[in-house]
């Protein structure tokens, strides 16, 4: 596949090539920014993930702590039929 060009028509496909690369490369530089910025993100999800759950666990045995010194009252009495 042995082909001849003009000198005119290699500039013309070297610009060509380099418009492409050009475009990848702005293409990659955006991905790479989202891509950081979604870790960024994910990192501060996980930790708000782990303080809600450690206050969770305080909540219930804040909870667990209050109802095992109470004593049972009548309206949290489940009737017989239920």
């Amino acid at each position: 596949m042995n082909q001849d060009f003009s000198p005119a028509e290699l500039d013309t496909r070297l610009e060509a090539l380099e418009s492409r690369i050009a475009y990848q490369e702005h293409w990659l530089d955006t991905l790479d920014q989202a891509v950081a910025q979604q870790e960024r993100r994910l990192e501060r999800l996980e930790q708000l993930s782990a303080l809600m759950q450690h206050r969770l666990r305080e909540q219930q045995q804040a909870w667990q702590d209050n109802n095992a010194n109470a004593t049972p009252r009548p309206e949290d009495e489940v009737p017989p039929h239920y």
